[in-house]
């Protein structure tokens, strides 16, 4: 009989599920409050120890645990490779800013968007995490954030790690109905940002989740020739048809929507291509996020130079798209998705190899 995942319950389902067993209502908060601190079940200290052992042997409490960290000497950046139960692993990075701590977690075990510009898709999808194993993410940055800083927690949540959380559909908004439990960690999903490379069906259904999340959505070229270049997933939805569902949630939600958009040399970042990109978005309550793309030697793509992204940037600005070049974190630790969990994984097989 597998355990049962205790993170992926809400304060109410855990309740009913001490009561399935026997044990006292109270009880259930008791252990969420505890779980929601990072804590296993030894150190749940106002529990009867007969209660620990036997909820360790029926549960688990965190199914998430720090394999690997690293610091950046540059702006405090923390990139972690977060090990799940089964022996997998996924990364996060812990980004610091004036109005507190944002974690970009992972929602999937690798990838199966296939987009040229990303190494987190390079091995294929795996599987996809619980609703237990995203919140078991934050749950450790917290407990790492507290061990060095206690009154220091993570304020903000972005949905940008390996995987594409519209895939992971139903586990997704689970986990993020986890997050504004009142007794749990307690974070406003205005705080979280959703990324999606545009599966257009799942962006409309999820306008209707009042889930008033900042959704984003990788674009990455104005029009559906280039977009094919670098996404396989505009072979299935055009331009248009992620632009009318990107215009559908902001009349759902009020919210605006953020375009991603990495510039890669030769494909997508020359200026008529922004001018292009702009006349496409006119009208829509957006902002674009320009990123200089980290070179992919796997798919021969590189990035472009300062004065490219300038040049981009201002040709959107002059037609008066709002615009920002993304602050680039945790350079000097592999901050960009996908990197530390290849190189891990490359190691693993290097020393098998020689074993």
């Amino acid at each position: 009989m597998s355990r049962a995942e205790l993170t992926g319950m809400t304060c109410a389902e855990l309740t009913a599920w001490c009561r399935e067993r026997d044990l006292p209502a109270f009880r259930g908060k008791q252990i969420f409050q505890w779980i929601h601190r990072g804590a296993d079940f030894p150190e749940m200290g106002n529990l009867p120890a007969a209660l620990r052992e036997r909820l360790a042997a029926e549960a688990t409490a965190q199914p998430v645990s720090i394999r690997t960290h690293r610091v950046s000497a540059l702006d405090g950046t923390v990139k972690f490779l977060f090990a799940l139960a089964d022996g997998n692993c996924v990364e996060g990075v812990l980004m610091r800013y004036h109005h507190g701590c944002t974690l970009c977690i992972s929602t999937q075990v690798g990838c199966r968007m296939g987009c040229a510009f990303c190494a987190s898709t390079l091995a294929g999808c795996v599987r996809n995490l619980t609703r237990g194993e995203m919140l078991g993410e934050i749950l450790c940055a917290n407990r790492f954030l507290r061990e060095r800083e206690p009154d220091t927690k993570v304020h903000n949540v972005v949905l940008m790690g390996s995987g594409e959380p519209l895939d992971n559909y139903e586990e997704v908004t689970a986990f993020l109905r986890l997050l504004r439990e009142p007794e749990g960690v307690n974070i406003g999903l205005r705080n979280v940002s959703l990324s999606t490379c545009g599966l257009v069906p799942q962006m409309r259904r999820f306008a209707e989740e009042d889930l008033p999340v900042t959704l984003s959505v990788s674009l990455h070229a104005p029009n559906d020739a280039v977009r094919r270049q670098l996404m396989p997933v505009a072979n299935r939805w055009s331009v248009d048809e992620v632009l009318a569902a990107s215009r559908y949630y902001v009349e759902k939600t009020g919210r605006r929507v953020i375009f991603e958009y990495a510039l890669v040399d030769g494909v997508n970042a020359a200026p008529a291509q922004a001018a292009e990109l702009a006349g496409r978005l006119r009208g829509l309550q957006c902002h674009v996020n320009l990123i200089p793309l980290n070179d992919v030697p796997e798919r021969g793509l590189k990035g472009v130079s300062e004065a490219a992204v300038r040049r981009f940037l201002d040709t959107l600005s002059a037609h008066h798209i709002s615009a920002t070049r993304r602050r680039e974190m945790g350079d000097d630790i592999e901050g960009a998705c996908g990197q530390l969990r290849r190189r891990e994984l490359a190691q693993e097989q290097t020393d098998g190899g020689q074993g």
